[in-house]
Formats: structure tokens, C-alpha cells, sequence
């Protein structure tokens, strides 16, 4: 059996739809009821448990073979960045307890990197904790999911301009469809290399794409014409603020600060192993548009 935390997600979710649709058993571990539904349909085992209560996530993860977590951010939280370690001691602790034999932990484009780093130094840590484990783990960095301009895709179909904290708006950077991140996931669950103690290995769509890109692909589907235009620095705090928490809109502040100075949230130099999903950008925002 598979356990699949945060299995009501996009990457979650599509990854156990692969499993199932492989006739793997799939435990999906959430923490609100009203989303398991659409998991028992397909045939999922549903378990429940917060990601910050660690005895009941090793009870939910408990008799799982292999086992796929994440780590997301509560954009909500007074402090983020606080909240992200009590999570990741949470899942730590829980593993621990319930020893599957392999984990594989979603974590992100920039990891490497260390301290410092804002987003992707909180995967850092995540992945250091899970290093301190005695079972097998495959760290999955993804790219920046497609789906995420979704926020401001309807301000820009409206408006006519496409708001980007890229700048310039013309600069390609790794992009990826949420469920291909979940399709590759899968294949890896699947298919682990047991020879291995650690695989890293990173995923990203069949092509980059800036913010420029973002804004033909929306008036494509919109049928209006949108234009990208990059927001100036003095401002990206101001409006964070008006939709995440303070901390969270600090720690983003901080995030495209790394991503203008180019080139360091990418994959790890010398990589060995980088796995493209399919999903063309305009078809991962397709859904976004139609739903409109």
C-alpha cells in the first residue's frame, strides 16, 4: 500500500489517481472530511489526521509501504515560516514512528541551495530533516506549478494586464503543471530505484515560459488581448500584503528577490535526473479560464 499525504491537493490527488488506475491500494491522508468523496470514488483507503498532530499522521500512515508527503505553506499563518517547521518536525516525527520503507517527499526547484533563500530554504530544511531517517526517500523538486497564475488570471482577463512580480516579464523560468508533478510522483512510487539510499530528482514542463508567455496564452483562451507588465519592487510588499499574512508576504517579498537575480532557483548543477511532464502551459490554465 501507498500512502499519499495531502492526497485532496493537485499533486496528491493526480498522483493517486496514477496508482489507483494501476490497481495500487492508496491510503489518502486529509484532514478535512468534505474532500474525501471524490478519493473514495476511485477506490482510496481515507484516512484522517492534521499535518501538525504527528501521532495521528503515523497512525494514518501506519502498514503503508511507501509513502508521498508534501509540504505546503499557509499563506494565512502569523508566522509562516514557524508553521512550516512544526510541520516538517510533525511529518519527521511521524515517519519515524510508522518506518515505511521509502519516502518521497515533493519539494522544490532551489532546495539546494541552503539557508537564505526564503521559499526554497524552508524545502532545505525539510529535506535535511527527512535525511536524518533510516528508509529510503526520492526528494521530488518541482518547478513552480503552472496553476499558481490562476490568482491573477482573473484581474488580468478583466483588465487587460497581466501582474507579475517577474521582472523582466520576457525572462523563461521553470514552469510545471501540478498534475504532472503528481504523474511523475507516481511513476517514481511505482518504479523506485531500491538501490539507491537518496535520489533527487527534479521535474518541470516540456518547456519554460515567463510571464509574457503567461499573458498570450491567456488572451488566447480569453479571447481579449493581455498584456504582462512587471510590478515595480517599491510595491510587492504592499500588495502581498493584501492577500497573505504579513510573514507570508515577507517571506514571497524575499522569494522574488532570489528569482530577479536570475538563475538560482533551478535545478541543482550537476543534476543527473530531470523529468518533463507534458502539460503545455495553455492547457494547464485552460481549466483556470473556463471556469470563469
Amino acid at each position: 500500500m501507498i500512502a499519499i499525504l495531502g492526497a485532496a491537493g493537485k499533486v496528491g490527488y493526480s498522483t493517486a489517481g496514477v496508482l489507483r488506475e494501476a490497481g495500487v491500494p492508496v491510503r489518502a491522508i486529509l484532514r478535512d472530511p468534505s474532500k474525501a468523496g471524490r478519493l473514495t470514488a476511485t477506490g482510496c483507503d481515507v484516512a484522517f489526521a492534521d499535518l501538525q498532530d504527528a501521532r495521528a499522521l503515523a497512525a494514518a500512515i501506519s502498514g503503508a509501504e511507501r509513502v508521498q508527503v508534501i509540504l505546503p505553506a499557509n499563506p494565512r499563518a502569523e508566522d509562516i515560516k514557524g508553521d512550516m517547521r512544526r510541520s516538517i518536525e510533525s511529518i519527521a516525527e511521524a515517519l519515524e514512528e510508522a518506518r515505511p520503507a521509502l519516502v518521497l517527499a515533493i519539494s522544490d526547484y532551489g532546495a539546494h541551495l541552503g539557508e537564505g533563500f526564503a521559499m526554497p530554504s524552508m524545502f532545505h530544511i525539510f529535506e535535511q530533516r527527512l535525511r536524518q531517517l533510516d528508509m529510503h526517500r526520492i526528494f521530488l523538486r518541482s518547478a513552480e506549478h503552472m496553476e499558481g497564475w490562476g490568482r491573477v488570471a482573473p484581474a488580468a482577463i478583466a483588465t487587460g494586464i497581466l501582474p507579475s512580480f517577474h521582472d523582466p516579464v520576457e525572462k523563461r523560468i521553470p514552469n510545471v503543471s501540478a498534475q504532472d508533478v503528481g504523474r511523475i510522483a507516481a511513476d517514481l512510487l511505482l518504479r523506485p530505484d531500491i538501490e539507491m539510499r537518496e535520489q533527487i530528482i527534479h521535474a518541470e514542463g516540456p518547456r519554460r515560459y515567463s510571464a509574457s508567455d503567461v499573458a498570450a496564452a491567456l488572451s488566447e483562451l480569453s479571447g481579449r488581448t493581455i498584456t504582462a507588465r512587471a510590478l515595480p519592487r517599491s510595491q510587492w510588499r504592499e500588495i502581498l500584503g493584501r492577500m497573505v499574512s504579513a510573514s507570508a508576504a515577507d517571506l514571497l517579498t524575499e522569494l522574488y528577490d532570489v528569482h530577479s537575480k536570475g538563475g538560482l532557483i533551478d535545478v541543482e548543477p550537476n543534476a543527473r535526473d530531470v523529468r518533463y511532464g507534458t502539460t503545455e502551459l495553455i492547457n494547464a490554465l485552460r481549466p483556470i479560464v473556463a471556469v470563469r
